[in-house]
C-alpha cells in the first residue's frame, strides 16, 4: 500500500469516528470515554482541522500525546498547535458543546513524570518510543477561561 493510499485510509476513519463521536453513540473499535476530538487551526491554510485521539484526564487539563506510533516525525496536529496553540476540544466522557483550550507542551521536569506515568498506564506508549529518536511530546489542553 502506498503512503498515500494509507494516508486517506485514516482519514476516512478519522472522518467515520468523528461522525459517530458527534453523534452520541458508539464509536466503532473505540472507547468513547477514552476519545477527544481535537480541533487545531492548520499552520500553513488556516483552516480548522480535527483529529480524533485518546487522552488522558489530569485535574482539569487533557493530556494528548503526539507520538505519532513512533514515526520519525510529530504528527501535523502537534505541529499546527504548537503554530497556533489556541484549540478546540470536545471531549468523550463529557456532555456539551466543545470547548476552548490552549495548548501547551509539558517541557523538562514537568513532562518527566508525566510521560513515567503515560508510559507505566498506556504500555503501548513505550513501544511507540522505543521506534523512534525524537522526544515524544505530552501536551496539556488548559480550559480558555478568556472566552
Amino acid at each position: 500500500m502506498t503512503g498515500q493510499a494509507v494516508r486517506m485510509d485514516v482519514r476516512e476513519v478519522n472522518k467515520r469516528v468523528i461522525e459517530q463521536f458527534r453523534a452520541g453513540g458508539p464509536v466503532d473499535g473505540m472507547h468513547r470515554e477514552r476519545l477527544v476530538l481535537l480541533t487545531t487551526t492548520g499552520r500553513r491554510t488556516g483552516e480548522r482541522r480535527t483529529t480524533p485521539m485518546m487522552f488522558h484526564r489530569d485535574g482539569d487539563r487533557v493530556l494528548v500525546i503526539a507520538s505519532n506510533i513512533g514515526a520519525p516525525r510529530h504528527p501535523d496536529w502537534y505541529l499546527n498547535l504548537v503554530a497556533h496553540p489556541e484549540v478546540t476540544v470536545e471531549v468523550g466522557d463529557e456532555s456539551g458543546a466543545p470547548r476552548g483550550a490552549v495548548a501547551r507542551t509539558l517541557e523538562g521536569a514537568e513532562h518527566e513524570p508525566v510521560w513515567e506515568m503515560l508510559k507505566t498506564t498506556y504500555p503501548f506508549f513505550a513501544e511507540h518510543e522505543r521506534k523512534t529518536t525524537r522526544a515524544i511530546p505530552v501536551v496539556a489542553l488548559v480550559p480558555n477561561t478568556e472566552g
